[in-house]
């Protein structure tokens, strides 16, 4: 504990004094906001033109939820670049050997940084749910329809967005542990984030044994955890597939977490830097 909390605020200064995170989060808020703005316009304009159903328009109680749940389903590709770029750009500026030379333990140090992005990810969390819940319910109310902000069940969703989001960037420092170059880094989470996990998502709605194989890709549980539906799961096939629990999805990410992590302190964090 002693070598601990300096580390800790060792951390938190290395992410302030960059302007990365604050780049990230501008670029989160604006995204999601457009996302979740773009959906409820789309589907308020449905529901007003011939009928919700008629449509295609999900009813109030999906729709509301989707939209606010947008910052995990869309956004939590920028807390997981938050992560990794705290970690591969010790690597790539050379920092870690004056962080070694002040805390010689380095599994001290991984935890530190950790512990670190949780709350820097929270933060992202605060912005992103500022940005769908705002640009979201702003629109659906334009149109006249319910914001289901008067629902306790839509604040509790709105407090497991911004966990989700503190989890994914730990998740980022684990995937930066893991595979220490910085350009490489950043391509595997945009490919992944971005393409591979989609397709898997879109490809798995139409069967329900495979609708039980994607209850467990990372996105999927992420929006398990947030207990929204998303545009992968409104209207598909594998409609008798429940999805995870919330807690379920939470522990899910953890675990993905701890396990990315723990891997990328012992293939790379503990070799010798120069």
């Amino acid at each position: 504990m002693n070598t601990f909390v300096p580390a800790f605020r060792a951390e938190i200064a290395k992410i302030l004094t960059t302007r990365i995170w604050w780049i990230l989060a501008i670029i989160l808020v604006v995204y999601i906001a457009f996302i979740s703005g773009g959906l409820g316009a789309l589907f308020g304009f449905l529901s007003k033109a011939g009928g919700a159903e008629a449509q295609g328009a999900p009813p109030m109680d999906i729709l509301a939820p989707m939209l606010y749940g947008s910052v995990s389903t869309f956004g939590y590709v920028f807390p997981v670049l938050l992560g990794a770029l705290a970690v591969t750009g010790e690597y790539r500026h050379q920092m870690l050997t004056p962080t070694f030379l002040a805390t010689p333990k380095r599994g001290v140090v991984l935890s530190a940084k950790s512990a670190a992005l949780l709350i820097f990810g929270a933060v992202f969390g605060v912005f992103g749910v500022i940005a769908s819940v705002g640009a979201g319910a702003g629109v659906v109310a334009l149109f006249g329809l319910d914001t289901q902000l008067d629902h306790s069940d839509t604040w509790a969703l709105i407090g497991r967005g911004v966990l989700a989001l503190a989890l994914w960037a730990v998740i980022g420092v684990g995937l930066g542990a893991l595979i220490p170059n910085q350009v490489a880094a950043i391509v595997v989470i945009l490919a992944f984030t971005q393409f591979v996990e989609p397709t898997l998502r879109a490809v798995t709605m139409f069967a329900d044994w495979a609708a039980a194989l994607g209850r467990f890709l990372p996105g999927a549980a992420s929006d398990a955890l947030v207990g929204a539906p998303s545009l992968f799961t409104t209207g598909a096939t594998g409609v008798g597939v429940d999805p995870l629990e919330w807690w379920q999805g939470g522990l899910l990410l953890a675990f993905l977490a701890l396990v990315l992590t723990v891997l990328g302190y012992f293939v790379s964090w503990k070799r010798d830097v120069t």
